[in-house]
C-alpha cells in the first residue's frame, strides 16, 4: 500500500496538530506548518517535516512553493484560523480586529491555495477548515459576528478554488464540530481526537462528486 503524503498548514496547536498525530500514527509522511519556533520543535518531534510559515506575512507565504519542490501531496488540510472579537450583528469590530480576523482565515488561504497548487497529486483532497457559524442559509444567532463573516468569505474561496482545479482536486470545506479546543471551549461536544478521527474518515471518503461542497465532519451537508 503506498503511504500517503499529507500536508498540514496551521499545526502547531488544536485539531492541525491533531492530525498531524493522527495521520503519523497511520504510517503517512507529513509536511506540517507553524509559526513559533516551539510550534516547529513540536512538530519535528513528533515526526513531521516542519516548514515554518505565517499566512498574514506575504513574505513568508510567497516562499511556500520552492519548499515543497518535490512534494506530492494526496491530502492538504489548511486549518490555520483565529476567532476574533465575540460581539455580535451592529457591533462594529475595530479596524485591527478586522484585518487581523480577516487576513488569518481569508486571505492566508488565498495566499496558500495558489503556492501549494503544484505540490497536490492527482486527485488530491484539499479540505479547508471552516465552521457551520459561516453557513448563512443554517443562521439562526448573530454572536461571533465577524467570526461567521470571515468563514462564510473562505466557503466562497474554497467553492472558486473547487472551479478553478476541476478534477485535478478534489476541494472541500469541512465544520469540525463544536471542540474542545482553546477556540472552542472545555464545555464542547467532541475532543479534538474525536473530530478529527471523524474528520480523517470524511477525508478518506471524498470523491470527485463531493468537490465544492460544505460538509459537517460526519460528512452531512451543510447549506452554504
Amino acid at each position: 500500500m503506498t503511504r500517503p503524503s499529507v500536508l498540514v498548514v496551521g499545526a502547531s496547536r488544536g485539531i492541525g496538530l491533531e492530525f498531524c498525530r493522527q495521520y503519523l500514527a497511520q504510517g503517512a509522511h507529513v509536511v506540517a506548518t507553524a509559526r513559533s519556533s516551539e510550534g516547529l520543535a513540536a512538530l519535528s518531534a513528533l515526526g513531521a517535516r516542519a516548514l515554518r510559515l505565517d499566512t498574514t506575512r506575504l513574505d513568508s507565504t510567497a516562499g511556500l512553493a520552492w519548499q515543497l519542490d518535490g512534494e506530492r501531496f494526496d491530502i492538504a488540510v489548511l486549518s490555520a484560523g483565529v476567532y476574533g472579537p465575540e460581539g455580535e450583528a451592529l457591533m462594529t469590530p475595530t479596524e485591527a480586529q478586522f484585518d487581523d480576523v480577516m487576513h488569518t482565515n481569508v486571505l492566508g488561504p488565498m495566499r496558500v491555495i495558489p503556492q501549494i497548487a503544484d505540490a497536490l497529486a492527482p486527485g488530491a483532497r484539499l479540505v479547508v477548515l471552516s465552521s457551520r457559524m459561516g453557513s448563512i442559509g443554517a443562521r439562526t444567532a448573530t454572536f461571533g459576528w465577524l467570526y461567521r463573516a470571515s468563514k462564510a468569505a473562505l466557503n466562497s474561496v474554497l467553492k472558486d478554488a473547487s472551479l478553478a482545479f476541476g478534477d485535478r482536486a478534489t476541494c472541500v470545506a469541512v465544520h469540525p464540530g463544536w471542540v474542545q479546543t482553546d477556540m472552542g471551549g472545555g464545555g464542547a461536544d467532541l475532543t479534538v481526537e474525536q473530530s478529527v478521527s471523524s474528520l480523517r474518515t470524511l477525508i478518506g471518503r471524498l470523491g470527485p462528486q463531493d468537490t465544492g461542497r460544505f460538509l459537517d465532519h460526519d460528512g452531512t451537508a451543510i447549506p452554504w
